[in-house]
């Protein structure tokens, strides 16, 4: 999930960079289209079934995070041009939106998540939020917890309905799975020398604290005493959906220079969600 302050920038993922599940079963075997509504149109959701829906959702990610965002991407050798890769990309399952085509014709991914499960996290020898926090308090939460990352919308489609219908694909197969919390990271620009983004986590230390045997530490801490930390203003838009539902900051931010970002660790846990979004994402 990568988030900027302006909302003519990127929606991005909470675990810009994750999900628990109990069983290792890919999703694709289970989950083919599920059509949804929000605000009058018609979206598709599905998980990549092939190399092919994959790509799609990498060629997206490359518009908004390098061509709209201007992140610094580091590919593995041999990755065609115009695609976001890295070393996680074959352990990991990925949530795609497409606005429903008209006529029958396929529709272009417009949003997408990537979702890393605990067994796939063991296999690929950690979780990508371990490459910007220390997470060992987090452990007797990982059994049952995922990873959110990578997430987007296309340009064309922010007003929020591909975010939602992305929200209840995830809440079922959190359902299906006996899931009970989502790690993630929460980026916010840079582009002001960092001053908003220290200003917004002192905020949420004070509103939204996760308790303290939750608190994970950055490898590459964001300087907050060095910069501005009383700067008022909205949180990005999909922070704002993640506190609405009971996420929980999990400690000061860690700063990526590859996206000039400064990233919020957060944390949300099932028994949290406010009962009017467990009965609209989780039918209870």
């Amino acid at each position: 999930m990568r988030e900027l302050p302006q909302p003519t920038f990127p929606l991005s993922t909470l675990g810009a960079r994750a999900v628990a599940w109990v069983c290792p079963r890919r999703p694709s075997a289970q989950s083919g289209v599920a059509p949804a509504e929000v605000g009058g149109q018609r979206f598709e959701v599905s998980w990549a079934r092939d190399a092919q829906d994959v790509r799609q959702a990498q060629q997206l990610r490359f518009l908004v995070f390098a061509q709209e965002m201007g992140a610094k991407l580091t590919v593995p050798k041999g990755t065609p041009a115009g695609l976001d890769v890295d070393r996680l990309e074959p352990f990991c399952e990925h949530l795609l939106v497409r606005a429903a085509g008209r006529n029958g014709e396929p529709a272009p991914v417009t949003g997408t998540y990537r979702v890393l499960t605990p067994a796939a996290a063991q296999r690929a020898g950690g979780w990508y939020s371990e490459t910007e926090f220390d997470l060992a308090r987090l452990a007797p939460l990982s059994p049952n917890m995922v990873e959110l990352g990578r997430s987007c919308v296309h340009p064309g489609w922010r007003s929020g309905g591909a975010v939602l219908a992305l929200w209840g694909a995830l809440a079922e197969f959190m359902l299906r799975n006996r899931m009970d919390t989502i790690l993630g990271c929460a980026s916010v620009s840079m582009r002001d020398g960092g001053h908003f983004a220290a200003s917004l986590s002192g905020q949420l230390r004070q509103t939204h604290p996760a308790s303290a045997q939750w608190e994970v530490t950055p490898r590459m801490r964001l300087p907050v005493e060095e910069l501005r930390r009383d700067l008022i203003g909205e949180a990005p838009a999909l922070i704002k959906g993640y506190l609405r539902c009971g996420a929980k900051l999990l400690g000061r931010p860690a700063w990526d220079p590859d996206f000039n970002t400064a990233d919020l660790p957060l944390l949300l846990r099932v028994h949290d969600l406010p009962a009017r979004y467990q009965r609209h994402f989780m039918g209870a």
